[in-house]
């Protein structure tokens, strides 16, 4: 149970649970910030000095008006609630982020707002609303210590001339970070000029904080709440009742409002309204998302929300506190139906700043100091991280990360939404991928424009915070609208896609003010409605992308436990939902962003929620999801409608306004009024400026009598009732949650970091969970990566060879690099770039580089040369070298960035199978390692380190092409090898020999073999995996026959190793005349791999079920076996299922047609040995007869015919298909080719399989009178039931595209 659902069911309905007060205790006076003690102690201890030196020391280099002291909890009403306890420490730390502040006289301190949110372990939420205003500060005691400070404070600047800001020039994440907190804030240095704080001339003001604590996020309405509550305090006039009154009534006598109802309560001055969605309705969300979209813009807040679907770590970045919370809480409630299910703290105090060093999702917001510079602010881990610079309107994204669905259309709905309410949508900055480091903000031409929108968006927010107008605006809007050409521009402007934000903002804030009168409603009231409507709107857009989306993920999930305890003790070997069929059911455009998102933890918890349904009670947001998609079918008759890529808008945008609307022109419920309370007299006095101290007796307990107190009571005998019954299952509840806290593992045991006790025994107990969490991931994303490859081979329900989908694969391997990275980059302390990975390797790089210098006193040649005739001649053996892999990486002018290298080195190694072994060789530099992490890093605990490892070892039993599939436009070398048979042949010919290979990916085109050499290397763009070559001889010389065992291809990159077989002779007047023959390849276990254990491999796309040559039945060793008929038609049904399958593969995945069609027990090996069924071909002191020569005499006897006109009495489609014939046979025959009979054969069946004539050719093979004389009786040929059937099994490939290679049909004219 996550969301403030969680909470308001467990709670009371108590509006709000506490009301306290932080500000400076004056017993204890003035002390600095513990935190920034500690904060100095963890950057002592990582720079490697004393760390308790470090931390005790006074800090008087910096301004006593900027630095940090403690504030504290001064009060709170009441002590305690049970079911909520106070958590003072967190309360204190996030209703004062910074601590307390000082300013004077000549500062600004107006008020401010903002509001933070508590995580309990548990994924509960409880809200704070803090309103926080500067109060003179009366104690001598306190004025005399900042004084004394000062005078410190300047004799230590006097004499330290440098700048305290230089003083850390260390590369550190961490202290660039201090430095960019602690910039210089414009509002003290005034005071400073005027010479400090001087307590015979200045006043002097500390902060002091109003905080609500409630169980959901009522913002509007707290807000108010507390600003009338500080009116009463600054007003000249006493309020109507002591403040107590108004404290006790909102926290004793207002009720939460049911759900679907809304309540009226009373604050000092005004009445408050607020409502709570039914429950078919979206969940409450008071923070209003106009703010996040025009803060943002519409397509970079998508971007962020796109992120966050999936998992990355996203940094918010603001001056202002309520601006993090508010994009945070705005992008969070647009996941529905899901939930985030990692760190989330939208306020990070300045103390926890280690915690972005979390190698975990998370979603956090860090406050930056004015002036601070984006450019300074180095961050831990960049790789995975999207930022958003709130306060500048733009955000850099990660890397290739896929876009959401419709993202147009999308977009473009939103902004629809956003102009019906007179919003423009187009502010914010184009958003930036992080490609080289000057991508920070600071190195930006500031243009002039931006600087006008920024100016008029602030102004823009500023109207619409008061909701109200000042009269010369007014009339200016009137001017501006009277004027044509004026307006004229403005259409212009809009269609540009310039905003006039201005006039906009005009037209709103004249807009709102002018419905002052319906209802009766203020114009404060009519903006909450409208932002109240805008929210839902917009809610419902998102939402209704989700309804379509997912709307059939019910059919998908898989149900296979009995009852609750059996699935939670299994959770974790279970499969719960089938994303294979999922992904193969929805549309193309979809995949990538669905392929990755369906691998979150966040889908992950929503589909066992949906699990978990069948034995609980629904969980909130699924019962919504769930009632929302029947709806949609009740409308839709079936799903398929639901399944195009075609955008749907949302149609329910109007009923949910009105439904809110609804609500706040009717109120369901007023609450009590503010009364007097049973206090004595004198107590509870005014003094204006001051908060009072409050009377703690009447605050600590609510009334004994309440008119809602006793709904509690029957809820809580209900809950009690149902309790004792779960219990009796035998399934006790803490056991429940810590298997559910187990169940969804990753990541989730840390919700928020602790936010107190922040000693640094719990930041080593923090670092610890995270290097757990990390192992157990990598071990689930292993296993992950081998049960989708082997899986798919073990459950071989009669699937022939079912791959994995290369979408799928791609998602998983992109989150492997993702995990490397965030396991890089825990405690890394020393960084060059965005990629933690990357620069550890060119640390290494560096290092290794240096060593071999060293030892050059020999300088040996690695690349073996051309081998000339040796008795042996096989493939050189590839070094293993890590630093190789990355000069190969290195010079791939591709990759332009850190990050882009590192993933494409972690899919080269895994390719080569040596990912595990680099990494190890990697980190056995222990020097080094220890110099570029902390001591809690991942790799500095050896054990899990080891076993990190060990996982990352189980790849190795598998075949990857993602390197190869992926970098397809790069230089690649290739060395080929020609292994000829000595016994029977020359090894050696006397003729000029070429070779072509092709790959997937294109072919290298024809090149010639140097003489006399078995062995060449070339280079040549990426020809992806590799399917044929063309091997040929000019039949020059005396020695021009050459028998050939087979051809060895490698890519010396990934070193990748294909076999092709031939076992044939090349040469006129022996086996079938061929000069050239088109060979198919099939990858090659590298040596030595099946005795090491790693006999499991997948064999890839092209392999073929028995590892034996394809030996024609004419060719030498053929002659001893012959199939049975049986054999023939099943090997031909196989066959052409083969092909069938194939076509139904998505069609990036579906590997090489060509192995399917002529290689092993393929069509044409198959139709062979069909011909050859039967077939005289053998005669005694004759030469061998082929196939061919067969169809070359029924040609000759069709075409003899035709001439004698025998033919003509025949059917006209009959005679079509003749001459289609003859002309095919013609063709192949004319070809400038030297193909030999049985290349010609193939050729032929190649074509016929294309152009869909096979099955249309045979009656006139069969019918022909050539048959008697050159086949026996038994031939399969000759047996008309059999010929008909292969004509049915044949037809079924009409359906199908065949293309065919290139190498194939090469000079064939047709």
């Amino acid at each position: 149970m996550s969301g403030s659902s969680a909470v308001s069911a467990a709670a009371p309905c108590r509006f709000a649970h506490y009301f306290a007060i932080c500000g400076i205790d004056t017993e204890t006076g003035l002390e600095p910030d513990e935190l920034a003690a500690l904060y100095r102690w963890l950057e002592a201890d990582r720079q490697g000095r004393d760390p308790d030196t470090a931390a005790t020391g006074e800090d008087f280099e910096q301004n006593p008006l900027k630095r940090t002291f403690k504030s504290k909890v001064l009060a709170r009403y009441p002590e305690n609630v049970e079911w909520n306890p106070f958590d003072q420490d967190a309360v204190n730390m996030l209703c004062m982020p910074k601590g307390l502040s000082f300013r004077t006289q000549a500062d600004q301190h107006d008020p401010q707002f903002h509001s933070f949110i508590i995580t309990k372990e548990d994924g509960s939420r409880t809200y704070g609303f803090v309103h926080t205003f500067y109060e003179e500060v009366t104690s001598p005691q306190i004025c005399s210590a900042m004084q004394t400070l000062y005078q410190m404070h300047n004799t230590q600047s006097a004499t330290a001339n440098t700048p305290s800001s230089s003083s850390s020039s260390s590369s550190s994440s961490m202290d660039s970070l201090a430095s960019s907190l602690d910039e210089a804030d414009p509002c003290t240095s005034s005071s400073r000029r005027a010479g400090g704080y001087d307590s015979s001339r200045d006043t002097l003001y500390v902060s002091k904080a109003l905080c609500l604590i409630v169980p959901m996020p009522f913002m509007h309405a707290c807000r108010r709440f507390l600003s009338q509550l500080h009116r009463a305090v600054t007003s000249a006039t006493a309020p109507p009742l002591p403040l107590e009154s108004y404290v006790h009534n909102i926290l004793y006598e207002v009720p939460l409002p049911a759900p679907g109802r809304s309540l009226k309560f009373h604050g000092v001055y005004e009445p408050i309204v607020c409502q709570r969605p039914g429950l078919g309705e979206l969940q409450l969300a008071d923070f209003p998302l106009a703010e996040a979209f025009s803060l943002l813009g519409v397509e970079n807040l998508v971007q962020v929300f796109t992120c966050t679907l999936l998992e990355m770590q996203i940094l918010l970045y603001s001056r202002d506190y309520q601006r993090l919370m508010t994009v945070a809480e705005g992008i969070t409630t647009l996941l529905f139906p899901f939930q985030w299910q990692h760190v989330y703290v939208p306020i990070l105090p300045a103390s926890l700043l280690h915690f972005l060093d979390a190698p975990v999702p998370y979603l956090m917001g860090l406050q930056s100091k004015e002036g601070a510079d984006r450019s300074k602010l180095e961050l831990p881990q960049e790789a995975n991280l999207c930022f958003v610079d709130i306060d500048n309107h733009y955000i850099e994204l990660p890397e290739d990360f896929p876009q959401f669905p419709n993202k147009t259309e999308f977009i473009q709905e939103l902004s629809e939404v956003l102009l019906s309410f007179g919003i423009s949508a187009n502010t914010g900055a184009p958003p930036r991928t992080r490609t080289s480091p000057g991508c920070a903000p600071g190195s930006t031409p500031s243009t002039p424009a931006r600087e006008r929108k920024t100016v008029s968006l602030r102004q823009l927010e500023d109207d619409g915070r008061n909701g109200n107008l000042a009269g010369d605006e007014l009339a200016v809007l009137e001017l501006l609208q009277g004027n044509a050409t004026l307006e004229r521009l403005q259409a212009l402007t809009k269609r540009t896609g310039v905003t006039v934000a201005r006039v906009d903002a005009l037209r709103a804030g004249v807009r709102a003010q002018g419905t002052e009168g319906q209802g009766g409603r203020t114009a404060a009231e009519e903006e909450e409605l409208r932002n109240a409507k805008l929210n839902v709107q917009l809610r419902e857009v998102f939402a209704s992308r989700f309804t379509t989306m997912f709307a059939d993920y019910e059919a998908f999930v898989i149900q296979s436990a009995p009852d609750l305890e059996s699935w939670l003790t299994n959770r974790e070997q279970m499969h719960n939902f089938d994303k294979a069929s999922f992904l193969s059911d929805q549309p193309e455009p979809y995949l990538p962003f669905l392929s990755h998102f369906i691998e979150t933890q966040m889908f992950a918890t929503f589909i066992d929620n949906k699990i978990m349904s069948q034995w609980e009670d629904k969980e909130p947001l699924l019962r919504v999801f769930d009632g929302r998609i029947d709806k949609a079918r009740l409308y839709n008759v079936r799903a398929p409608s639901l399944r195009s890529s075609s955008y749907q808008r949302c149609s329910i945008l109007k009923e949910s306004a009105q439904a809110i609307e609804q609500r706040l022109m009717k109120i369901d419920h007023t609450a009590i009024h503010p009364h007097l309370l049973d206090m004595k007299i004198g107590q509870g006095k005014y003094e204006q400026g001051f908060f009072p101290k409050l009377h703690v007796d009447v605050l600590n307990t609510g009334p004994t009598s309440n008119k809602w107190s006793h709904r509690t009571a029957t809820a809580q005998r209900r809950k009690d009732r149902h309790r004792q019954q779960t219990e009796h299952l035998g399934l006790d509840n803490d056991l429940k949650e810590k298997y559910m806290q187990e169940a969804r593992s990753l990541g989730k045991n840390l919700r928020q970091p602790k936010l107190s006790d922040l000693s640094p025994a719990v930041i080593a107990q923090t670092n610890w969970k995270f290097v757990e969490g990390l192992l157990k991931e990598c071990r689930m994303k292993t296993k992950r990566m081998l049960v989708e490859k082997m899986g798919q081979e073990a459950v071989e329900l009669g699937h022939g060879d079912v791959n994995i989908t290369g979408l799928e694969e791609n998602t998983l391997i992109a989150s492997l690099c993702d995990l490397l990275e965030r396991i890089w980059s825990h405690g890394l302390q020393v960084k060059q770039g965005k990629s933690a990975l990357w620069s550890h390797l060119l640390h290494y790089q560096a290092r290794e580089e240096k060593l071999e210098q060293q030892q050059a006193e020999s300088p040996v040649s690695n690349v073996p040369e051309r081998r000339k005739s040796d008795c042996s001649v096989a493939m050189p053996s590839l070094r293993v070298s890590l630093i190789q892999d990355m000069r190969h990486i290195q010079s791939m002018s591709e990759i332009k960035t850190d990050v882009g290298r590192a993933r494409a080195w972690i899919r080269l190694s895994l390719e080569k199978k040596l990912l595990s072994q680099h990494l190890k060789q990697l980190l056995s530099r222990h020097a080094l390692t220890k110099k570029l992490y902390k001591r809690y890093a991942f790799l500095r605990s050896e054990e899990e380190k080891e076993q990190f490892l060990f996982h990352l070892l189980s790849l190795n039993t598998v075949d990857y092409f993602c390197f190869t599939s992926v970098f397809t436009t790069i230089m690649i070398p290739y060395r080929v090898v020609i292994i000829p048979i000595k016994k029977l042949s020359n090894a050696m010919t006397t003729s000029n020999p070429w070779v072509c290979v092709s790959g997937e990916l294109g072919d290298s085109g024809i090149m010639q073999i140097p003489k006399n050499v078995l062995e060449m290397t070339f280079d040549c763009q990426n020809l992806g995996k590799l399917t044929t070559v063309q091997l040929g001889h000019d039949n020059a010389g005396l020695l021009a026959k050459w028998l050939v065992d087979c051809v060895m291809v490698r890519n010396e990159i990934t070193g990748h190793t294909y076999k092709f077989p031939c076992g044939r002779w090349l040469g006129k007047g022996v086996d079938d005349g061929s000069l050239e023959r088109v060979l198919i390849g099939e990858l090659a276990v590298p040596s030595g791999e099946e005795d090491s254990g790693r006999g499991c491999r997948t064999p890839p796309l092209q392999r073929s079920p028995s590892q034996t040559r394809r030996i024609n039945i004419t060719s030498l060793s053929g002659r001893g076996y012959k199939p049975t008929s049986a054999q023939i038609q099943e090997a031909i049904g196989e066959a052409v299922n083969n092909i069938v399958k194939h076509f139904h593969k998505p069609e990036k995945e579906r590997g090489s047609l060509t192995v399917l069609l002529c290689g092993e027990n393929s069509l044409v090996a198959a139709l062979e040995q069909f011909f050859h069924h039967g077939f005289k071909s053998a005669r005694l002191f004759q030469k061998t007869v082929f196939v061919w020569d067969f169809v070359e005499k029924a040609v000759a006897y069709m075409e003899s015919a035709d001439q004698m006109g025998d033919l003509q009495e025949t059917a006209e489609p009959l005679g079509m298909t003749c001459q289609s014939l003859c002309r095919y046979v013609n063709a192949i025959n004319s070809t400038p080719r030297n193909i030999g009979k049985d290349g010609k054969f193939q050729l032929l069946v190649c074509l016929g399989a294309r152009d869909r004539l096979l099955p249309q050719w045979l009656p006139l093979l069969v019918e022909c009178p050539v048959i008697p004389r050159m086949y026996e009786d038994i031939a399969l040929l000759r047996d008309r039931t059999t010929v008909n059937a292969l004509i049915g099994v044949l037809e079924t490939l009409h359906d199908f595209p065949v293309t065919l290679e290139a190498s194939l049909v090469k000079g064939i004219d047709l």
